[in-house]
Parts: C-alpha cells; structure tokens; sequence
C-alpha cells in the first residue's frame, strides 16, 4: 500500500478541495505503486484518476456539452471519455501492431506529410469476432494520439422513423468534425449493410447511402475507427472509404503468453506462464475470455486470503468460464 505521508496528503487535498495537489499525489501513488511492482492496482488507480480528473478539463468539459442528440428521444448520440490505455496494454498480431505504430507515426509527423502533398491514416477498419481486442485498440490510438475517445452510440443513432437515422448521422459527422478525437463506429455493419441484400428495406439502403456521402465530404481532422464483428454483411463500396483495414483474431500460443505476462503482472504467484502447460490451458479463447478467467482467480484468491495466486484458482476459473461458454452455445 501507499505511505502513510502520501496517504495524509491526499486526504488532506480531498478534504481542502485543492484539485492539483489531489492529482499530484493521486500521480505519486500510482509511481510508487509501480515501483513496488503492483501493475494491476497501478492500472485501476490509473483509470480512476484520469476518468475523473481529465474529463474535468475545458476541452473535455466542452465536448461533454456539446454532445448532439436524436430529436426522436433526446438520446445522446455519442458517448465521450478520456481514454488510459496505452500500447503496453495490448498484445496484438505482428501485422497489426506494426500497422498501428505506423499510423501513430504518421500522426506524430503529419506536418513533414503535409509539406509533400499527403496525409496521415484517418480511416481504419477493424474486423473480426468479438473479444479480440478491437475497442481497445481504438482506445489505444486515442490514448497514443492525446485525442479523447468518442463512441457513436448505434442504439440511440438508428431510428424507427422514416429519416431520422440520417439526420443524427449528419449530427455525429459535424460534431466529429468540430476538432480532433478518435471516433469509434461500433457494430458498424447495422449503418452499412450490403444494399443489394434483398431482406433489407428501402431505408437501410437510404442509411447506407447517407454514410457513404457523409465519409466521402468528411474534412475534420478526426481519426474515424469503424468496427464490426460481421465484415462479410458490409456493402462492398464500403471497403474503399478506409485506408486501412486490420483484421482481429484469438490470440495465438505466443500471444496468449505475453498476454498472461501483461495481466498477471504485480500479481504474486506459484507458477509461471513461460512454460507451455499454462498457457495451453487458454488455448482457442478471446482477449476479453482471458481476462475474465484472470479476474476470476485473482478474486478467489483474494477472497481466501491468500497471497500468492495458484493454478486451482485458474482451474476453477476455467471450468466456470467452459461451462458459460457451453451454454452460450448451445442457445
């Protein structure tokens, strides 16, 4: 745990409502928590200070204001945040991960593409089944960028009414547009499904048109991200409005290690996963599958106050998460 001297500091800044010396210490908490190697509670520290402290910020605050809503419900149609997760906190393909420090790269330099006539990446596609790491790759890039994350919200975006789904789509295009951030079209196949599917009526047709108009006259400097778990659904002159399209899978044996290195890092343990036999014990499951089973075991152990994580703990987690996945599939 943290000192006692940085403990009395920050509950005197609480209670004095002084907002920089509360972040200066929240800060050196989190270092101190590092320091001692407890990356999981460092981790946690971190998106609770930084959810809080930079959605308070005048750009985020103005963002937060100026959130467009459908005229049918007075839904938002975007959700806005800062992201907190950074490269070291995802383990993706050789491919992928060499795709993305490219286009980071480009942005970082997009004054040296400009001279010459181009510029950076802004449109990517993410493909591939769910859980495999694709909204938090967005928020990565977000987080790489300093550009806060805005989600476009397809429930409140899609309407009943004849028209209506365009006109918040034209509202998220020019709120998108107002300055920089990274935007997350998620499920995007339900705006941009294959016209010529005749199962579909006039309107999603009307929608799928409305988006290719609004992507084609897009001149924001916002990174657009759209993502689906249904690539195969998409229309085909969809493809050509993005400039990069990675595809997301399950992790491999060599992922899966790096990824049980990165969660269980601080984490106390009697095993290793540089072996095979732990990380075999994964094999077939998603990024999101391996982190419920690891919050699983962590919270047994926890909960038994013992110190040091086990491989029963991973074994229970595992046979609990199997059962779960049989049921899923059987529906």
């Amino acid at each position: 745990m943290a000192s006692g001297k940085l403990l009395r500091q920050l509950i005197k800044s609480g209670i004095d409502g002084n907002d920089d010396s509360f972040r200066q210490v929240s800060e050196a908490i989190i270092n101190e928590e590092r320091q001692k190697q407890h990356h999981l509670l460092a981790n946690d520290l971190e998106r609770i200070l930084y959810g809080r402290a930079k959605s308070s910020t005048p750009g985020m605050r103005k963002l937060v204001e100026d959130i467009p809503t459908d005229r049918e419900r007075g839904m938002p149609l975007v959700e806005v945040r800062e992201p907190v997760r950074s490269l070291t906190d995802v383990v993706l393909s050789d491919e992928n991960r060499s795709c993305i420090e490219e286009l980071l790269m480009e942005h970082h330099r997009i004054e040296t593409l400009q001279s010459y006539g181009m510029h950076a990446v802004d449109r990517i596609l993410f493909c591939g089944p769910p859980g495999c790491g694709k909204t938090l790759t967005a928020e990565v890039i977000a987080t790489e960028l300093n550009m806060p994350l805005v989600t476009v919200r397809i429930d409140s975006v899609i309407s009943s009414y004849l028209g209506e789904t365009a006109s918040s789509l034209r509202k998220v295009f020019e709120y998108i547009s107002a300055s920089p951030m990274v935007v997350l079209f998620d499920e995007f196949d339900a705006l941009a499904k294959e016209r010529s599917d005749l199962a579909e009526h006039g309107e999603i047709k009307r929608v799928v048109n409305a988006v290719l108009q609004m992507m084609d006259s897009y001149e924001g400097q916002s990174v657009m991200i759209a993502a689906t778990n249904h690539e195969t659904i998409l229309d085909s002159a969809v493809w050509r409005r993005f400039e990069e399209v990675l595809f997301f899978e399950p992790p491999n044996l060599e992922q899966l290690r790096k990824l049980l290195e990165m969660k269980l890092r601080g984490v106390r343990r009697e095993f290793s996963v540089e072996g095979a036999k732990v990380v075999s014990m994964f094999n077939g499951m998603t990024h999101a599958d391996v982190e419920r089973v690891l919050r699983r075991s962590v919270k047994e152990m926890v909960l038994q106050g013992q110190e040091f994580l086990q491989l029963r703990h991973l074994e229970n987690a595992l046979r609990r998460e199997n059962a779960r996945r049989k049921r899923v599939m059987g529906r």
